[in-house]
């Protein structure tokens, strides 16, 4: 069977979320005792085990608060031991930087988002480089999440702060081609959070930023391009099934992240114009289409899961998310391999829609016919 590349991330295994809900729903995951190394230890314990022999997991990291110079050894030892490789890495820059991080027009704030960049990269190619798999196509993503790149305020500085993103990312892909050029860089688009604006919101904006620093700056778009997050482009109305075909016909999938804000399967709410629910992976048409897009264009490289527990969960049913999660993308994989793309393209050559969402139907039915099996065994 087809290795499948999973990744699980460490910002999942929070105490609760808090605000309008209890922040200790899990106590015993709470930051001083559970450790980043105890999480590697805790997914091979009680997730490895749970799923089948063709997944292979990854891990997500973001520096300087969940993986940092303090922690690293004994979190790369953990993963070497449970097998397990490094997936992703991610500046958190909007941990420290509220003004705009790289794109900041305060230049201190800039060159601090600047430099937290660059330690991250080193981190990455230094103590972190022995848990990366051993094939150039799986290596980590190094993940821009676009929270700090935001404003809230109409002006033309708007401008200044696009041009200094551009320079920016620039500088920092050229930094990172003087240490070896290996990783992949991703963009995750996001509409809004942390601010109510922001800078490059949709897999369009990711796509025509690379495009703009190659003719700009001289970076190559090769091993550039988008974190596709099924969650972000549901928060904003759009078709990540769309999105998938731009990102694929750009050739710029370079990692995923399997979630839903649950509008699309007619069970748990959410989607356009709420807030970022991350529920986990879900079985319905629109992920088997994606699915199938991406078996016919060869991609195999990590899909993440960016998942929050419920409120209500306690630590075994939040674990269980994960790996119902994981199941529900291998289902949603399967029936897209068992469906007769020939035949529901014959369908819709004729316009006989009606006939070809009855293959879609069935092949959601097929889906959790598949999950419930592994989910079983």
């Amino acid at each position: 069977m087809k290795q499948s590349l999973h990744a699980i991330c460490r910002w999942t295994f929070g105490p609760g979320k808090g605000g309008f809900v209890p922040a200790d729903m899990r106590p015993e995951w709470s930051w001083d005792k559970l450790t980043t190394s105890g999480v590697v230890k805790l997914i091979k314990e009680k997730i490895q085990p749970r799923l089948p022999e063709n997944v292979l997991l990854g891990y997500e990291l973001h520096y300087d608060s969940e993986i940092n110079e303090a922690n690293v050894a004994e979190t790369a030892d953990a993963l070497l031991d449970a097998g397990m490789y490094l997936a992703m890495i991610t500046p958190g820059a909007h941990s420290h930087f509220g003004y705009g991080g790289v794109c900041s027009l305060d230049p201190n704030e800039r060159k601090q988002a600047e430099d937290l960049a660059t330690r991250t990269v080193d981190l990455a190619y230094g103590p972190l480089k022995k848990t990366w798999h051993p094939d150039a196509d799986k290596v980590p993503s190094f993940v821009l999440w676009n929270g700090s790149y935001g404003y809230d305020l109409a002006s033309v500085g708007i401008k200044q702060m696009y041009q200094n993103l551009k320079e920016s990312i620039a500088k920092l892909c050229k930094y990172e081609e003087s240490k070896g050029g290996a990783l992949y860089f991703g963009f995750e688009p996001k509409p809004n959070e942390g601010h109510p604006a922001m800078i490059i919101p949709t897999v369009a904006s990711a796509l025509l930023f690379w495009r703009r620093i190659e003719e700009e700056y001289g970076v190559t778009r090769k091993k550039k391009g988008v974190n596709k997050e099924f969650g972000h482009s549901e928060m904003i109305g759009l078709d990540h099934i769309y999105d998938t075909v731009e990102e694929l016909d750009n050739d710029a999938m370079v990692h995923m992240h399997l979630n839903s804000q649950g509008y699309n399967d007619g069970i748990i709410l959410g989607g356009p114009g709420k807030y970022d629910i991350d529920h986990g992976c879900r079985i319905n048409g629109m992920n088997i289409a994606i699915a199938g897009l991406l078996e016919e264009a060869g991609f195999n490289r990590w899909k993440g899961h960016d998942i929050q527990p419920r409120a209500y969960d306690n630590a075994e049913q939040a674990i269980d998310r994960i790996i119902r999660s994981v199941l529900s993308w291998e289902a949603c994989a399967k029936a897209a391999q068992q469906l007769n793309t020939k035949e529901l393209m014959q369908y819709l050559a004729n316009r006989e829609t009606a006939k070809a969402e009855d293959m879609m139907r069935a092949a959601v039915v097929n889906a959790q016919k598949s999950f419930d099996e592994m989910y079983k065994g």
